[in-house]
């Protein structure tokens, strides 16, 4: 360790219950994930739904195609969860705009918020990369929402049912790694 330096410990600060996310999708209908490997949502998330016989997972090399995939699923009905970091999301708002809002498709996404600390919300994150997200999201009128805390995952399915119902994107913000699921 540098000299002056501290290494903080943030093990007490709490983060969502993979458990409740992954049971929040299933209650929405979600059985398709579209990913990229994010590491804020891999252990918690990615890697739980991977061995879960009720989802299909679809592995990805760029975001952008998720938004396609995901977005042509709901044209037979089925709900798809699109699983990146918000570097892809970021690169993959040109997509997002045409096929999401322009097309008014419901491309549902999860997105990790790579170098968030996890005591500080988003816009105050030392991290231009996540302080910029929810204005860029305000900006082109996204909705979006933010799965950080115990509780905070017991809105998804009803964000999904409203994505779905109105035809519009929706983003879910992940802020801190959610907590494994018990095997």
């Amino acid at each position: 360790m540098v000299a002056g330096t501290q290494k903080t410990d943030y093990s007490a600060v709490p983060t969502p219950d993979g458990a409740a996310i992954i049971a929040e999708l299933k209650r929405a209908d979600i059985r398709e994930i579209v990913a990229v490997p994010d590491i804020v949502t891999s252990d918690g998330l990615l890697w739980p739904v991977s061995r879960d016989p009720a989802f299909r997972l679809t592995r990805l090399c760029k975001e952008d195609e998720g938004v396609s995939i995901c977005a042509a699923m709901s044209y037979n009905g089925t709900r798809a969860m699109l699983m990146m970091q918000q570097t892809g999301l970021m690169d993959s708002l040109n997509a997002i705009r045409a096929i999401g809002v322009d097309y008014q498709r419901p491309v549902v996404m999860l997105v990790g918020l790579l170098g968030k600390e996890p005591h500080l919300r988003p816009e105050h994150s030392g991290a231009y990369g996540v302080r910029i997200i929810q204005p860029v999201l305000e900006a082109m009128e996204l909705s979006h929402s933010l799965i950080e805390e115990p509780g905070d995952e017991h809105h998804i399915a009803g964000a999904v049912d409203a994505a779905y119902a109105a035809s519009r994107p929706h983003i879910f913000l992940v802020g801190r790694p959610p907590k494994a699921p018990s095997r």
